[in-house]
């Protein structure tokens, strides 16, 4: 099978956004067995082509959206595929689509942030041949939004590379306790959440201490520091840290935190969490029940808007180290079984095998 993907034009492959890391994952499982090509945008200090095996990754001029698509276009036009995947960007796969009506074209969704539900979006999106999600969460989502495709939905999860995201041996020697966040540092997010529930826990628990991985707005991270000031949180905010080198924040935590207070999709971090054998004490909302586990591999927090109800299970995990353990190596064990790039990988070819054969 010859498979082309079509990456957002915001970030190169490789990349630090969740969506590249996904793309890049599922595109090097694929290749053991399929011929797959990304096209991404060009970027300083990545070759134009770059071949690893079976996979291709062709970097074409960007600058706008539509420079992007037009590079795309023109990337293709000569060009034959069997399944072409466009990621995140329903315009980019209806102009592809129509570019290549004789070739099966699928958008693959990671949240519900570029389907608004609006006329263009529900025109776009209906040119597709497959749609995928990466939880049931959001599958139900765009299934309210477009029921016209919810017939071409399939829920895939999203993997994590169990080789490099691995539980640390030290984990339960050490004195102190420390809450890892990461992602994007913006108030959806709820850090201020997480803040203040661990000024509560620290009552408590007075080694403990907050991790922060992540960018955002300066006048936005200025606030979260000042918060921290008043409430007496020993918090540090570590910045951008590339992806390769996510693994070494994950084994030095003693918990992952995910207090998100608008839908997520799914969330990466929660399974390269679970991989690092990390409870996780995350927010009951969207697609994150799809892989926390209430009281198996970490806690689910009802209701999440509450600072007391995060600190709850924080304040829990860190006085009971025999059940953080057990949690821990639940973790460890889920990550292996159901989220493995390996899994996805073979789950979405099960798909593409069938849209290709009509």
């Amino acid at each position: 099978m010859n498979i082309l993907m079509v990456a957002p034009e915001q970030i190169p492959v490789p990349g630090n956004g969740s969506v590249e890391i996904c793309m890049l994952a599922i595109a090097k499982r694929l290749a053991k067995t399929e011929k797959v090509t990304i096209v991404s945008r060009k970027s300083a200090g990545l070759q134009p082509l770059s071949k690893l095996g079976n996979l291709t990754i062709a970097r074409v001029l960007g600058g706008s959206s539509q420079t992007y698509l037009s590079s795309v276009l023109h990337y293709i036009e000569d060009k034959q595929y069997d399944l072409i995947q466009v990621d995140n960007r329903p315009h980019y796969m209806t102009a592809i689509k129509q570019a290549k009506p004789d070739t099966p074209v699928t958008l693959f969704l990671h949240s519900l942030t570029f389907v608004p539900a609006s006329k263009a979006v529900s025109k776009s999106i209906a040119f597709s041949d497959c749609i995928i999600v990466n939880s049931d969460s959001l599958k139900h989502r765009i299934a309210q939004r477009f029921p016209q495709v919810a017939h071409k939905l399939n829920r895939i999860h999203l993997g994590v590379d169990i080789e490099a995201f691995t539980p640390s041996s030290e984990r339960g020697r050490r004195k102190f306790f420390h809450v890892l966040f990461a992602g994007r540092v913006i108030p959806r997010k709820g850090v201020p959440v997480i803040v203040r529930a661990m000024s509560i826990v620290r009552k408590q628990v007075p080694h403990a201490k907050l991790i922060i991985v992540g960018t955002g707005k300066a006048n936005y991270l200025k606030e979260l520091k000042a918060l921290a000031k008043l409430h007496n949180v020993d918090v540090e905010f570590k910045g951008r840290v590339s992806h390769t080198n996510m693994s070494s924040m994950y084994r030095a935590a003693d918990c992952f935190v995910c207090p998100s207070q608008q839908h997520e999709a799914f969330g990466l971090v929660n399974v390269e969490a679970l991989s690092s054998g990390l409870p996780i004490v995350a927010s009951n909302i969207g697609g994150i029940k799809e892989i926390v586990k209430h009281d198996s591999n970490g806690y689910l927090v009802n209701p999440y808007t509450k600072i007391e109800a995060h600190a709850k299970w924080l304040i829990s995990l860190a006085m009971n180290k025999k059940a953080a353990d057990k949690l821990a190596k639940q973790a460890r064990k889920d990550a292996v079984e159901r989220f493995s790039w390996k899994r996805t990988a073979a789950n979405l070819i099960k798909v593409y095998k069938r849209v290709i054969a009509g």
